[in-house]
């Protein structure tokens, strides 16, 4: 594998030509949109938690490559911690978030009681689990899922292939908008 490099100069390439397979993100944009902070970021990939499924990170310098998906499951891993779930607990409910399809992790809620972490797919299941007197708080991955999407659609991407960084349309983004302006 070649030596980590400068990135490429930012260039704007539409996102809707893009697939989100295409498409990874930086540890810091990962961060932003799931609401963590890079120390968690990196001690949750050093340990296993949640590892970057696209670019994983080479030695000093290399930047690690997040999908869409992990930056969903780093947010649902942050809202189980502050609500106290066991982190035994969550690690089995990322390895069960990464074995399910797009479509289904998309209309599941996790529901807990604040030590186990209930999947239901349906109202029926939830409101059962409710009767039971077990779930206390739910994590609606759809919604998750949602709030994602509008937070990276403003932020950088990279292009997997190319490594050329997608900038985004951001009014905010003093720094992508004088990047573009110079180039």
């Amino acid at each position: 594998m070649p030596e980590a490099t400068a990135p490429p100069a930012a260039r704007r390439v539409p996102a809707a030509r893009r697939r989100s397979e295409e498409v990874g993100y930086r540890g810091p944009t990962a961060c932003a949109a799931a609401g963590i902070t890079y120390r968690q970021l990196d001690y949750w990939a050093r340990t296993g938690l949640v590892e970057p499924s696209v670019r994983p990170a080479h030695g000093s310098g290399s930047q690690r490559l997040y999908s869409f998906r992990d930056v969903v499951v780093l947010k649902i891993v942050k809202r189980l911690l502050d609500t106290g779930v066991s982190l035994q607990n969550i690690r089995t409910a990322v390895r069960h978030l990464r074995s399910q399809g797009s479509g289904v992790l998309s209309q599941m809620t996790l529901m807990s009681d604040g030590a186990t972490v209930y999947e239901c797919s349906s109202p029926d299941e939830v409101a059962e689990l409710l009767q039971g007197g077990q779930g206390v708080f739910g994590i609606a991955v759809g919604v998750v899922w949602r709030d994602v999407e509008g937070a990276l659609a403003q932020l950088h991407a990279e292009c997997v292939d190319t490594g050329e960084t997608i900038v985004r349309d951001n009014p905010a983004d003093e720094l992508a908008r004088r990047r573009n302006r110079a180039g």
